[in-house]
């Protein structure tokens, strides 16, 4: 075994103690870099989504419902894509995660978010062909103020697993919309409906499409964008985010 310097086992404490591996949330238990600092006991509190799901956009019912069905959601709403599916529920630890990395830049979280999002949608996805995986923009500004786009940072990596290409020249956002968290289901529909709009030059031949996106709620969001890429060609849209509002 090579021998270590003291210059080593002193740089190494000083970046233990700039960087300690522990979780990010307790701040009690052992966590890694590769596992986004997320502790075991912090991992147990998320809550993955289960059938029975509204067979449209996902949305996760108590009891024991055997038949498929459509939530009174979707019945309300004309969804431009043909599913939307979550990993986890978007509630207490998960949510508190989501939010400190999109609001707050804690990128180290990204890693979790990543494995949450490869190791439910992957399986899933690769039992039908698709050809690329979108991530919903955020308008210029946004992006700047937020220094990344939290739907790319995602999709990357799921996109990684699948073997398939991240198309970022599709879809842009050209209004700064307000943000939706506060807004009814009218509201947040009429909020994204002019918001996106197809890049220049961009077409599509029937290609079948992920779209990726962090949080999805009434499917407003996502619903707008897989709008533009049907009117672009797309074949068919289907959605995958990390985390399902209830």
């Amino acid at each position: 075994m090579a021998r270590k310097f003291a210059w080593q086992t002193v740089s190494e404490a000083g970046l233990a103690w700039l960087y300690p591996h522990v979780c990010q949330l307790c701040e009690r238990e052992p966590a890694t870099p590769t596992g986004g600092f997320v502790g075991a006991r912090c991992r147990k509190e998320v809550h993955f989504i289960e059938p029975p799901i509204c067979q449209r956009c996902g949305l996760p019912f108590p009891g024991n419902i055997s038949n498929t069905f459509e939530c009174s959601n979707c019945h309300g709403m004309e969804l431009h894509f043909t599913t939307a599916r979550s990993a986890v529920a978007a509630r207490g630890t998960a949510l508190e995660i989501i939010h400190r990395f999109k609001y707050h830049r804690a990128l180290w979280f990204g890693p979790y978010l990543a494995e949450l999002l490869v190791g439910v949608a992957a399986p899933a996805l690769q039992m039908q062909p698709w050809d690329c995986l979108v991530p919903v923009p955020l308008h210029p500004l946004k992006q700047r103020e937020r220094e990344f786009n939290q739907a790319e940072h995602l999709a990357r990596p799921l996109a990684q697993a699948l073997k398939l290409p991240l198309r970022t020249d599709l879809l842009q956002r050209r209004i700064a919309t307000r943000t939706q968290t506060l807004l009814t289901k009218t509201q947040r529909a009429d909020n994204v409906r002019r918001a996106f709009a197809a890049r220049p030059n961009a077409r599509l031949h029937g290609e079948r499409i992920i779209l990726v996106d962090d949080v999805l709620t009434t499917g407003a969001t996502t619903s707008a964008c897989a709008r533009v890429l049907r009117d672009l060609g797309a074949g068919e849209v289907c959605v995958w985010t990390v985390a399902r509002g209830l």
